[in-house]
Parts: structure tokens; sequence; C-alpha cells
């Protein structure tokens, strides 16, 4: 029976919304759930109110308090514009990029957006299609803009979408704007206060001409284009999953060279329904399907993807047996950061003062190559508004290499702010004509650099627990990894555990406890073990789950043995998994 105080609860804050500044429609899908008898869709409706957090807000679209619809995004809006002019009110025209994918409503709530702003008098710069994330990344700098918004939720289900806000320098917000424009959003407490009525003339369309110049800055990062001109003809399948890579992907490789690019014909259609996947997500081998059937009829050994608002990239590479293998992040970012590495030594243009980011869940591998280079590594928070921070903090004194985290995000480039796969999808198809140059796909690249750094497995599990009774569940598991933590994984005692609520990084052997140097905390979890295994623990920040990022080490003393350490690194994984009690 559920708790009859939470349902008239609910049914009170759910009977606000039939009044008549709301829609028609929005208080006929109100009275619908207040009238069913099943209360739950109206308790996830309404027992909370859709929070805009650090990286703004996503949700499953529907009416409600707790879901996203015109005016959660109303809200969020006016907030924001409230905080810029308040921010910025010497400026004499403020102004913003306003962005979206193709989801459904995505046009919509950009739109809405655009008149919100517009009617506070903020010019809006919008896109006259839907577009890549990283692009509004790329035009508020471009065009000097305060702020800007991509209405996405990137690679979640079809029934989700989001809004991510961006600062002057078109990072997703950290403190103190991060904290002050929430403050500002939570100050619209009535729809009243929302300004709806659009100012046509502060509203410009934008399209051409900055696709034009993103992609002509994205193409000064190659660094090998002989190499891209001798296998200008390798077969390359790109597949967008529906989304937004369409507007710009196959323009980026043929303007680097590659002439043979092989369509999805399917899913070059942009469909918020999403047709062909169950989730357009490049990292499940399920979305990528289509590309790999693609891949097997032609004879391409290369796959690339990108999710909808095409940030995240997808990989798959054809093995010495011709099977084709789903490439994971963390070895995405490797293989890039390798490269970049290698051919930056090459062409002999180090100069002692570069760098390279990874975020604290992101494999080891990657610090390995740094420092065998000589180049530094630094960690920072999941998200890439982590990795921009560091590159702000660093703009004067290093020069940026590139940074990636294990969820498929990788930033080779400066004039943007945010996870790029137009950039690195471009990146990998010169890489992999690099790697032909000497004789090898990129399938033997990835050997090829185990076997020279040392050998590391990565998996993530996500539980997935929503609504507000897995709310609830994912606090009390990460209270309880926290009073009791595990003393030995698959086998090996735990020596160190780091946890980023309080940045204390204790060494179990010594008893020593060491400050981390973070720039906040995080409800993040890690524990090293003797052996060299990593494991991190976090809720996540946009969706109703907590994730385990397991990295394992093991000895590999020849290149012939990959395949062997794969089967015994992903049993030792499951082993790390079974003690941790995730299944």
């Amino acid at each position: 029976m559920q708790n009859e105080e939470l349902v008239r609860s609910v049914t009170e804050r759910a009977e606000k919304w039939l009044g008549p500044q709301y829609d028609e429609e929005t208080r006929a899908e109100v009275k619908a759930l207040i009238e069913a008898e099943d209360k739950t869709p109206l308790i996830d409706a309404f027992y909370k109110d859709l929070e805009f957090g650090t990286g703004g807000l996503r949700g499953i679209m529907g009416a409600g308090t707790n879901r996203m619809n015109i005016y959660t995004v109303g809200s969020a809006t006016q907030g924001l514009a409230n905080y810029l002019k308040d921010t910025f009110r010497d400026l004499p025209q403020i102004s913003v990029a306003v962005g979206y994918d193709v989801r459904n409503n995505s046009r919509k709530f950009a739109e809405l957006t655009a008149a919100v702003f517009s009617a506070n008098g903020i010019k809006v710069y919008l896109f006259d299609g839907p577009c890549p994330t990283p692009e509004v990344s790329y035009a508020i700098r471009k065009l000097g803009c305060q702020s800007g918004v991509m209405v996405t939720a990137s690679h979640n289900p079809r029934e989700y979408n989001g809004y991510k806000a961006y600062w002057s320098d078109g990072a997703q917000m950290i403190s103190p704007h991060d904290v002050k424009t929430i403050e500002y959003v939570n100050d619209i407490t009535s729809v009243d206060q929302i300004k709806f009525e659009a100012d046509k003339s502060l509203i410009q369309e934008i399209g051409k001409d900055i696709d034009d110049q993103f992609l002509h800055d994205i193409h000064t990062l190659s660094l090998s284009p002989e190499s891209n001109r001798r296998h200008s003809d390798m077969k390359i399948v790109y597949t967008p999953i529906h989304g937004t890579g369409k507007r710009l992907m196959y323009d980026s490789l043929k303007m680097w060279g590659f002439e043979n690019i092989i369509h999805v014909p399917e899913q070059d259609v942009q469909s918020g329904d999403f047709p062909t996947v169950v989730s357009p997500n490049p990292e499940n081998s399920e979305a990528m399907a289509m590309a790999v059937e693609k891949a097997k009829e032609t004879g391409a050994s290369l796959v690339l993807a990108s999710d909808p608002d095409a940030d995240r990239v997808g990989l798959v590479v054809r093995d010495k047996k011709g099977n084709y293998q789903l490439v994971n992040g963390n070895q995405i970012c490797m293989i890039l950061l390798y490269y970049i590495i290698t051919k930056n030594v090459e062409n002999k243009l180090l100069n002692g003062n570069e760098y390279v980011v990874k975020t604290i869940v992101t494999t080891e591998a990657i610090k390995r190559i740094a420092d065998k280079n000589n180049i530094r590594c630094m960690d920072c928070y999941t998200g890439f508004k982590w990795i921009a921070d560091v590159m702000r903090n660093m703009e004067d004194t290093g020069r940026y290499l590139g940074g990636g985290e294990e969820s498929y995000g990788f930033l080779a480039e400066t004039f943007v702010r945010d996870k790029d796969s137009i950039s690195a999808n471009s990146l990998i198809a010169e890489c992999a004509a690099w790697a032909a140059d000497k004789g090898m796909n990129l399938y033997e690249l990835l050997v090829e650099i185990y076997n020279e750094y040392g050998f590391s497995r990565e998996r993530g599990v996500s539980v997935v627990r929503p609504g507000k009774s897995g709310h609830e569940e994912i606090v009390a598991m990460m209270k309880n990894f926290r009073e009791n933590p595990p003393e030995t994984l698959a086998g090996s005692p735990v020596t160190c555990i780091k946890d980023y609520s309080d940045l204390n990084c204790r060494n179990l052997k010594t008893g020593e406890v060491e400050k981390m140097n973070f720039p906040t905390t995080s409800n993040v979890l890690q524990f090293f073990t003797e052996s060299g295994d990593k494991v991190s623990v976090r809720p996540s920040g946009t969706e109703p789950k907590i994730k385990f990022y397991v990295e394992v080490r093991e000895r590999m003393e020849t290149k012939e043995q990959y395949e062997e350490l794969v089967k015994v690194a992903e049993n030792h994984i499951d082993k790390i998994l079974e003690d941790l009690g995730v299944k």
C-alpha cells in the first residue's frame, strides 16, 4: 500500500497544474495522472522538482514538476536569464547561443528557450537545425557569447530530454556560476515569473557559416595529412545513430582526405524515436550492430559512430581473425592520446610544457604513456566541465594535447570546451591511416600500445534504480561502502581508499591520511589493491543509477598473449564485482 501522506502531498502539488496558467494539453495529462488508480506515475511526476543541477536539467518528458516540459525548461531559462542580467549588467548586449539535437521536443524546447531569453532582452543565436553539442560550445566562444544552452539528453533512451547550460568560455558551468544559477532558478516559484513572449528581433538563426568555420578549425588538428592522402580510399563505415553527427561528420572526414565513407542509410534518418536501436548509445554493441553488418558487407575494417548529440564516439575495429571488436571508451582515449603524443614526438613539437587530462575513473594506462614521454598527466573529476576547468587554469602555462574520459568522450582542441566526436572521429580515421603506413590496423595498434606500456582491462557497470525508492537505495549503497569498505578484492588486499566527499586518501598499510588537491568535493569512492587494480564507485549526476568502474592489471610479456589476457582480466573483473555485491 502506497504511503497515503505522500499521495496526498503529490496530489496537492499536481492540482496546482490544473490552473489556467498551464496549457490545455498539460492540464489534461495532469488530470489523467490524478484520476489514475495506480498513483506511481503521479508520484514520479510530482514528488519533487526536476532539479537544475550543476549540468542543467535531464529527465523524462511529460507533465509534472519532475519532468522535462515547457514549464520546467521555461523556469530554468528564466533563472539563467536573471543571473546573466545581474552578472553582465554593464554589457550593452548580453548574448547566448542555443542549439538542440534530434530528440522529440528538442526543437520546441530550444525555441522556447530562445523566446524566454529574448523576452528578457538577451540576444539569441539559434541554430537552424539539429547540431552537435560541441558546435554550441564552439559558437559560444566564436560569437563572444556570455552563455549558451544545448537541448539534449545525450545518449539517454528516447523518453528523455535535457538542457545543458554553458558559460562564456564554452564549458559547462562550475562554481561559482553553477551554484548561483541554481539559486536563481530556484527563485522561480511560479509560472507567472517566466517571460514567454519572444522578442523576435533579438533571435538570429545561425548555421552554415558556423559549420564551415568549425570544420576548418577542426582540420587544423590533422597531424598526418600525408598518411590520409596515401589511404584516402580506406573503407570507413560511419553512423550518426539517427543523430546530429550527420550535419558535420561526413564533411569533416572528406576534408581530412577520406573519400570512401560508407553510410548506414537507415541510421542517417534523424529521428527522436531512434527507430533502429533500443538505446542510441555507441558504447552498446546493439547500437553498433547495423554499422558492423555494413562493414562486413563492404569489407571495411573501421566503424565509427557518434551518439545523438555527437559528443560521444563509437569505434569498432577488425581483429586478426576478421572479427569485429567494439573498442571501449578507455581504449579510445588511450589510442588517441598515444597517437597525438607519438606524432608530437615524431614531428619534434614538444617543448616541455605539454599536458594531457583524464578523469579519475579513466584508465591509468594514459598516465603511463604520458609519464614515459615526459608529459604531465592531470586527473580531474568525471565530466568534461572539469577537463575544461584544467584547460582554463593551464591556459597561460601549458599546451593542451588532449583529454578524455571512459564514457566515450574525447577533446583534442582548445577552441571547444566539451567532448567532440567530430574531431575525435576525424583523428581516429587519421590514426588508422598512420597505423596502416606502419603495416597495422587499429586493433593491432591497440595491442602494440599494451605491449609497450602494460596491459590493463576496464569495465563499467551501471546499476539502475529509478524513482524515489531507487534514489534512496543508491544513497544507502554509498553509505554502506563508506562504513564497510571491502578488505580484499579478487583476493588482493585493499591498500588505499580515496574518498572524494572529504578529499581524504587513506593508506591502509601505514594508516596515513593525505588530503587530495581537487577544486571541490564529490560523491566518489575509490579502492586500490596491492595487485594494482582500481575500483571507482559513484552515483550518476544525470541518471538514476550508481556506476562501478573496475580496472585490473595483468602481466603481458608478448603481443601474442593479448587475447588470452583479455579472458583472464574479464574473470578477474567478475571476481571483483562479486566481492562488491554487484550483479
